[in-house]
């Protein structure tokens, strides 16, 4: 069984939006269909990607750019879900692990962020597992976490 990444397009847009998360996580994730209805504002910064397994979407994410807001090379994963069956079988690792290969080949790429809150700790620990450092809670009280490309280190939470 292959992971790939793949384009969301006209072909795969009913199938990922359709993608059910677990009760509990619902809070925690917009929805499909709002993530890619806010990328399509911004297409030269926001970047959607389908989770497949073989040919079977699995999954949503999405990462921005950061340079618009003044931070060039810094990348955000905004969103990421696989679908609630699918769960606890390796393949989001698996997901995240070709988005972060995607970012880091990007030549102005210098960090990666990510944000999640701290009341899901199943996050926490998947993110550190990854290599994200946490650096701190932002005004909404979400925990940003980061991994560092160009060899400074994170600040201090």
């Amino acid at each position: 069984m292959t992971i790939t990444l793949r384009a969301v397009t006209e072909d795969n847009f009913d199938a990922i939006i359709e993608l059910p998360l677990l009760p509990q996580q619902q809070d925690y994730l917009a929805s499909n269909a709002y993530s890619i209805a806010q990328a399509s504002f911004y297409r030269d910064s926001f970047f959607t990607r389908a989770i497949y397994l073989d040919d079977k979407p699995i999954g949503f994410l999405m990462y921005v750019s950061l340079a618009d807001d003044g931070q060039p090379g810094a990348y955000a994963i905004y969103r990421f879900m696989v679908d609630s069956g699918e769960q606890g079988k390796g393949y989001g690792r698996r997901a995240i692990g070709l988005v972060l290969d995607e970012i880091r080949s990007r030549p102005d790429a210098t960090v990666i962020q990510i944000c999640y809150w701290p009341t899901n700790p199943t996050a926490k620990n998947f993110y550190a597992s990854l290599g994200f450092v946490e650096t701190g809670l932002d005004e909404e009280g979400e925990m940003y976490a980061e991994i560092r490309l160009d060899g400074a280190a994170p600040p201090a939470v």
